[in-house]
């Protein structure tokens, strides 16, 4: 008998610049994994292909590897597993489980609201059992501009975060009927992320919070595909000295931009290190000194105390320091 080895993988989207907070989430990734002996997949996640491009996936693995941050075998692509990604779903299709949706996303809003349905207010719309199609045809997959959704039933998935504590996350609540087939031809995220961590035997998944909710819904996916799911690891998010939270597309201070203006990646671990309540103070820190302080226990209390008051600020103090002149 065989033990899989643990694995886990860093997932970034080149689509710009890596903050803070990316930095935070693949540099703990990072540390639990080499502490644990794990093995660290780079995937990148560049399905969306109007956003994504090659000088972001270079800056990022530039970042990355100025950061220190390194991982096991070559850099996979989402871009080039679409085979796989169709395979899963017509799985899901063989088992009565997936739809063809004519609805514009304002048609689908415009519907849930008109059945006091709960939506989101970004590119995902929630779906209701009630407004899913009659017509057989519908259950069978074809091209088309239309999405593929998958049927998802009501039910608590207990997700036991390893940082957070146990949790019960309803998917259907979240997401309604979520989008696994794009009418771009191309798979969504939640099928892709779900597929990719089957095939690639990944066991431990370390994220920011803002991702907590899909961790209900892609354990679903797993189960449903006959997979076993991975183990959860979240990160309360880090946000800026106002409390509004880091984000690539308003170009927040990027590593491309601290490196530029010869801030030692020394300083940003030390900073990255004293948010997650790893050291007391502002200090320079080397990765192998990260590894010697790493405590997951003490990573976990801090986690759960940044989750409820809403995430970690870096103030402009943090930022001040980061630039100090050194000699």
């Amino acid at each position: 008998m065989t033990t899989q080895t643990a694995t886990t993988r860093l997932a970034p989207s080149p689509t710009g610049g890596l903050h803070l907070g990316n930095a935070r989430s693949f540099l703990l990734n990072w540390a639990i994994a080499r502490r644990s002996g794990w093995r660290i997949l780079m995937r990148l996640d560049d399905l969306d292909a109007d956003r994504s491009s090659a000088e972001a996936e270079r800056g990022l693995l530039e970042s990355l590897d100025w950061l220190g941050i390194d991982f096991d075998g070559p850099v996979l692509r989402q871009s080039e597993a679409g085979e796989q990604y169709h395979d899963a779903l017509q799985v899901l299709a063989e088992k009565g489980l997936v739809f063809r949706c004519a609805r514009s996303r304002k048609e689908l809003r415009e519907a849930a609201d008109a059945l006091g349905a709960p939506h989101e207010t970004g590119a995902t719309i929630r779906t209701t059992a009630s407004m899913r199609p009659t017509d057989p045809e519908a259950w069978t997959l074809g091209g088309g501009d239309l999405n593929h959704r998958l049927a998802l039933e009501p039910g608590a998935e207990q997700v036991d975060d390893r940082l957070l504590g146990p949790l019960s996350i309803d998917p259907s609540d979240a997401f309604g009927d979520p989008i696994l087939w794009t009418r771009r031809n191309v798979a969504a995220y939640h099928l892709a992320s779900v597929v990719d961590d089957l095939a690639h035997g990944v066991t431990d998944v370390i994220r920011g919070e803002d991702l907590l909710p899909s961790a209900g819904l892609h354990q679903r996916m797993a189960s449903l595909l006959d997979g076993s799911p991975p183990r959860w690891w979240h990160l309360p998010l880090v946000l800026d000295a106002s409390g509004r939270r880091l984000a690539k597309r308003e170009g927040d201070r990027t590593l491309a931009s601290f490196k530029a203006r010869g801030v030692p990646p020394e300083r940003i671990i030390g900073l990255l290190a004293r948010s997650s309540g790893l050291q007391p103070t502002l200090l320079p820190m080397t990765l192998s000194e990260l590894l010697d302080v790493l405590d997951v226990e003490l990573l976990g209390a801090r986690a759960r105390e940044e989750s409820a008051r809403g995430g970690h600020r870096i103030t402009e103090e943090d930022i001040a320091w980061l630039e100090e002149r050194t000699t």
